[in-house]
């Protein structure tokens, strides 16, 4: 059964490419099946990138502002 990868929490996304990677390696499956397991571990791959891509810009983001004398709240007060 396919599942809704975009609702797939981080933790959830890489727990499946490990169950993924693990079935291939195994061997044990059709080429077919083989083809769509590939499919869905590079979709899922895709997406952890995208969100571990995400939290480094963040972070870095907050790193810069803590450089530049704290973080600002909206109304450009230092918190």
């Amino acid at each position: 059964g396919r599942k809704m990868i975009k609702k797939l929490s981080f933790e959830e996304s890489i727990r499946q490419l490990e169950e993924i990677v693990g079935k291939l390696e195994e061997g044990n499956v059709s080429l077919e099946e083989s083809i769509q397991l590939f499919e869905q571990g590079s979709k899922l791959a895709s997406q952890c990138y995208t969100t571990l891509t995400r939290a480094e810009q963040k972070i870095t983001q907050l790193a810069g502002q803590e450089e530049n004398g704290g973080i600002q709240n909206g109304k450009g007060e230092t918190n």
